[in-house]
């Protein structure tokens, strides 16, 4: 009788305590479901001081077939950047801005039907030249890479993830910046533009905030904005607020500044289709427009809207400048991107820098090589 008593009492201490083990991990796994996320760790800064350099060019739209097919380049573009892609090749990294969707379908939102409404709309099978001549990562952000709508940014990103090329700037959130791995460094781009899409250059404090998160992301981080009045009216870089068509373009002196104070190490220009100067601010090389690089079929190219160049930019491990190079090209009848033996561009950008920059301007030689 007192063995079954105590038989009992044991099963009875047993199911309490195997009761008891569940309502401990039932409020365990509560209390880990309510429990704030896990922070992400602190980006670890490389140690590796190797240089790193960088190939930069401007405007690319290599042909639209919006209205239609007229405008199309030789050979169906094959040929469009082959000029150039030695130098991108060779880079650590290759960067453009990339003026127009990839995307074969669809009515332009801002142009409808209307011929005369410059909407660009590139085919999704010219982005093989893009990954051929060696891009690795192209700004989105500009007036143009909305042209067919949301569709035409999805689609651009979809060409492009697919190419292994990097992109930037195709809205404010998620596609705001994007990591590259160079050379056991992690690298940063970040795009700007004038439209309220994308990160915007008039937007200061945004712009210190993107960028400061950058920075706390990666080892170094490349600014690329586009922005400026356009045309070849307009190639100094006054120190204010630049209006085009009634539209703010960015005070992009105060711009740059901001970006390069809040963590960036490179900032990259484009959007006025001319060249314009270069300075150098906390010993970080500020070029502010790479001008019209591989456009065709759509503008009346000539003189300062001809000239173009590919900048290669050498900076240290802690992203201060240590070197460049000005590799002049223009632009042929209806805008094929040829060598240019006269060196035009060399002298456009010296001439700038020192009239608008002249006590932070970089030194040109002759050959294009660019220094402190």
């Amino acid at each position: 009788m007192l063995k079954s008593k105590l038989f009992v009492i044991w099963l009875l201490v047993i199911g309490f305590i195997v009761v008891l083990g569940c309502q401990t991990k039932t409020a365990s796994v509560v209390e880990a479901k309510n429990a704030a996320p896990t922070p992400e760790p602190t980006q670890t800064k490389s140690t590796n001081k190797e240089p790193i350099t960088i190939a930069a060019g401007g405007d690319i739209m290599l042909g639209s077939t919006f209205p239609n097919d007229t405008r199309m380049p030789p050979n169906d573009g094959a040929d469009s950047l082959k000029a150039v892609a030695p130098i991108f090749q060779s880079a650590d990294i290759a960067f453009a801005n990339l003026e127009g969707p990839l995307v074969d379908t669809g009515i332009s939102e801002k142009c409808g039907n209307r011929p005369n409404c410059f909407a660009f709309r590139v085919p999704t099978r010219y982005g093989k030249y893009l990954k051929e001549a060696g891009f690795d990562v192209l700004s989105l952000a500009n007036n143009h890479a909305g042209d067919f709508g949301d569709a035409g940014r999805a689609s651009t990103r979809q060409i492009l993830d697919s190419l292994g090329i990097k992109h930037a700037g195709s809205d404010k959130g998620q596609f705001a910046t994007t990591y590259l791995n160079v050379k056991g460094k992690k690298i940063a781009f970040v795009g700007f533009a004038h439209n309220n899409i994308v990160p915007n250059v008039n937007d200061l404090a945004f712009a210190r905030q993107l960028v400061q998160q950058a920075k706390k992301n990666a080892d170094l981080v490349v600014v690329s904005f586009h922005g400026g009045a356009e045309g070849e009216a307009n190639t100094h870089v006054p120190q204010r607020t630049e209006l085009f068509f009634g539209e703010a373009r960015g005070n992009l002196p105060a711009f740059a500044r901001t970006v390069i104070d809040a963590g960036a190490d490179l900032v990259l220009g484009h959007g006025p289709h001319v060249l314009r100067g270069m300075e150098i601010y906390k010993d970080r090389l500020i070029a502010y427009s790479l001008g019209n690089f591989a456009t065709y079929g759509w503008f009346k190219l000539g003189g300062p809207t001809a000239e173009t160049m590919v900048l290669e930019v050498k900076i240290d491990g802690d992203g201060k400048f240590l070197s460049g190079k000005i590799n002049p090209f223009v632009l042929v009848d209806k805008g094929i991107l040829t060598k240019d033996d006269s060196k035009s561009a060399i002298s456009t950008v010296r001439r700038l820098s020192q009239e608008d920059f002249p006590a932070t301007a970089p030194k040109i030689a002759d050959d294009g090589t660019i220094s402190r």
